[in-house]
Protein backbone atom coordinates (compact mmCIF):
# COMPACT_ATOMS: atom_id res chain seq x y z
CA UNK A 1 0.00 0.00 0.00
CA UNK A 2 1.19 3.36 -1.08
CA UNK A 3 0.56 6.03 1.79
CA UNK A 4 0.88 9.73 1.31
CA UNK A 5 -0.55 12.28 3.63
CA UNK A 6 -4.37 12.74 1.89
CA UNK A 7 -4.42 8.55 2.39
CA UNK A 8 -7.95 8.04 4.25
CA UNK A 9 -6.88 6.54 8.04
CA UNK A 10 -9.51 3.85 7.07
CA UNK A 11 -8.26 2.66 4.64
CA UNK A 12 -4.59 2.11 6.27
CA UNK A 13 -5.99 0.61 8.83
CA UNK A 14 -8.33 -1.95 6.59
CA UNK A 15 -5.16 -2.83 4.74
CA UNK A 16 -3.27 -3.58 7.76
CA UNK A 17 -4.76 -3.51 11.37
CA UNK A 18 -0.96 -3.46 12.52
CA UNK A 19 -0.73 0.46 11.66
CA UNK A 20 -2.86 1.03 14.64
CA UNK A 21 0.23 1.33 16.57
CA UNK A 22 1.33 4.26 14.50
CA UNK A 23 -1.81 5.92 15.12
CA UNK A 24 -1.57 5.12 18.93
CA UNK A 25 2.16 6.41 19.10
CA UNK A 26 0.58 9.78 18.23
CA UNK A 27 -1.91 10.54 20.37
CA UNK A 28 -4.95 9.44 18.24
CA UNK A 29 -6.70 6.73 20.83
CA UNK A 30 -9.97 7.38 19.03
CA UNK A 31 -9.40 4.58 15.83
CA UNK A 32 -12.99 3.56 16.35
CA UNK A 33 -14.51 6.39 16.34
CA UNK A 34 -16.05 6.39 12.39
CA UNK A 35 -15.01 10.46 12.02
CA UNK A 36 -11.39 9.49 13.01
CA UNK A 37 -11.59 6.69 10.60
CA UNK A 38 -12.71 8.98 7.94
CA UNK A 39 -9.78 11.52 8.32
CA UNK A 40 -6.55 11.63 5.95
CA UNK A 41 -3.09 10.90 7.69
CA UNK A 42 -2.83 15.07 7.52
CA UNK A 43 -5.92 15.85 8.90
CA UNK A 44 -4.69 13.20 12.00
CA UNK A 45 -1.14 14.58 12.35
CA UNK A 46 -2.50 18.44 12.20
CA UNK A 47 -4.86 17.88 15.50
CA UNK A 48 -2.50 16.13 17.25
CA UNK A 49 0.31 18.30 16.65
CA UNK A 50 2.56 15.61 14.73
CA UNK A 51 4.88 16.26 11.63
CA UNK A 52 2.38 14.48 9.01
CA UNK A 53 5.83 13.29 6.64
CA UNK A 54 7.05 11.50 9.84
CA UNK A 55 4.50 9.32 10.17
CA UNK A 56 3.80 8.50 6.16
CA UNK A 57 7.36 7.67 6.71
CA UNK A 58 6.91 5.30 9.32
CA UNK A 59 4.19 3.89 7.53
CA UNK A 60 5.79 3.46 4.27
CA UNK A 61 8.55 1.48 6.18
CA UNK A 62 6.26 -0.61 7.66
CA UNK A 63 4.39 -1.44 4.23
CA UNK A 64 8.17 -1.99 2.81
CA UNK A 65 9.18 -4.07 5.58
CA UNK A 66 5.87 -6.48 5.22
Amino acid sequence: MVVTKDTIIGDVLDYDVETAQFFFAIGMHCLGCPSARNESVAQACMVHGVDPDSLVAKLQKHFAEK
